[in-house]
């Protein structure tokens, strides 16, 4: 949510950033009921207090066994001047704590304009692999070896879900105690979250309303299945106030996720790229206001290291103003190699989301004894996004039996060396 007291101040700066994403016009729309919001209040109580001297009046002069009258008439006409003005207030509160939470956050000034397609290119690290052999897909590959079944899957739950099975479960298991201990070395604390949430949380995080459709809602129990255990993440210290010392907090979430992936009908529905179920090592950070720059940098930072030390050849890029999310300010994507498509794809990505969730969620600090709280500033990053990382791990290792070499790191875990030999 947006800081609007401070916007109504100066409001030029925040009309020229959402212009940027199209949304000036609704921040005017804002404003104007706002400002009609604070012209009804004082009017409101102003009539208020008009009956509370005409109830005054009249119980006086009763005792005094004068007649009241007028001032009852006058009390009707300023009950039915105060009911109109209540219904117009209610009215305008309505309308304007829905738009504000339809407003997205103010985009970074460095962050690209465009939309989908005018990510930019940062960088390229790692060497693609050459092959001498025709490129296998990680369905073929997972297929052949009793890695993947998604027949069955979907005939037990429907399409975009699958078994995972025998080998590539133990890689697996090593991806996440891999990411879990770099990412715990960096002073990310593991939690395994819930993955069933409120609707608060959601709200908070900003992915209501714009994503409802994208979750998963049992309705009878007024729950919602997490997309991203960012949601529970920043859900741990809504309506707090942290002392100074006690930032950054920094946590890991190892968590089950779910997407109805609404309105990707048709799109990467080959293996397990895009799934309705899938399992994600995600970092969150909650932050004093001027470090969250660097920390984004810092999370993005964890993030490279992570695809280097698993030999996955990625690109690093920055989304563009028209592609970002509401709750991010900035937003960075690290997209791996796949061989069989011949392409980068997202893998992971990192967000600043400056103080829109923790504003939303009534996350604040204390940044001296004795001064007002302040609102924290929130981060996320994915460590690994289990299925697709296995994908890249399939096709970037593959050889021409057929088999898969992991790397060093991912054996240290607990991974063979090599699957499918």
């Amino acid at each position: 949510m947006l800081d609007l007291r401070a916007i109504r101040d100066d409001p030029a700066p925040a009309r020229a950033a959402l212009a940027r994403r199209g949304f000036a016009e609704q921040l005017d729309e804002l404003l104007a009921l706002d400002a009609r919001r604070r012209e009804l209040l004082p009017e409101v109580e102003g009539r208020r207090a008009q009956q509370n001297e005409a109830s005054d009046g009249i119980a006086a002069r009763k005792r005094a066994g004068g007649d009241a009258s007028d001032l009852i008439e006058r009390m009707k006409a300023l009950s039915v001047e105060l009911k109109g003005m209540q219904a117009e207030l209610s009215e305008v509160e309505q309308r304007r704590d829905a738009l504000a939470a339809t407003l997205p956050n103010l985009p970074h000034p460095e962050a690209p304009d465009g939309g989908e397609d005018d990510a930019v290119v940062l960088r390229e690290v790692g060497e693609r692999p050459s092959f001498e052999f025709e490129v296998r897909d990680h369905l073929d590959l997972g297929i052949e070896h009793g890695w993947i079944e998604v027949e069955q899957a979907a005939a037990a739950s429907g399409s975009r879900f699958a078994y995972l099975l025998g080998d590539l479960v133990m890689v697996e298991l090593a991806l996440v105690r891999f990411a879990v201990e770099l990412v715990r070395a960096e002073g990310f604390e593991p939690i395994v979250p819930p993955v069933l949430v409120r609707e608060g949380p959601l709200y908070g995080t900003g992915y209501f309303p714009a994503e409802r459709e994208m979750i998963y809602e049992i309705e009878r129990d007024e729950l919602f299945l997490i997309g991203t255990s960012e949601v529970p993440l920043a859900a741990l210290h809504a309506d707090q106030i942290l002392e100074a010392e006690a930032l950054p907090r920094r946590y890991a979430g190892i968590s089950t996720c779910f997407r109805r992936e609404a309105g990707a009908a048709g799109k990467d529905t080959r293996g397990i790229f895009r799934v309705h179920q899938f399992d994600k090592v995600e970092m969150f950070s909650f932050v004093a206001p001027g470090e969250s720059s660097a920390e984004h940098q810092r999370i993005l930072g964890i993030e490279e290291r992570i695809l280097a030390t698993l030999e996955i050849p990625y690109r690093v890029v920055e989304i563009a103003v028209g592609d970002l999310g509401a709750p991010a300010a900035r937003k960075f994507d690290c997209e791996a190699w796949i061989p069989s498509q011949g392409r980068y794809r997202e893998l992971t990505s990192c967000s600043n989301t400056t103080d829109y969730q923790a504003r939303r969620l009534g996350a604040r600090f204390r940044p001296q004894p004795d001064v007002a709280p302040a609102v924290v500033h929130t981060l996320n990053g994915t460590a690994v996004a289990i299925g697709r990382t296995l994908i890249a791990l399939i096709e970037n290792g593959q050889r021409v039996d057929g088999s898969v070499v992991l790397p060093p790191a991912l054996v240290e875990a607990g991974a063979p060396e090599r699957i499918g030999a």
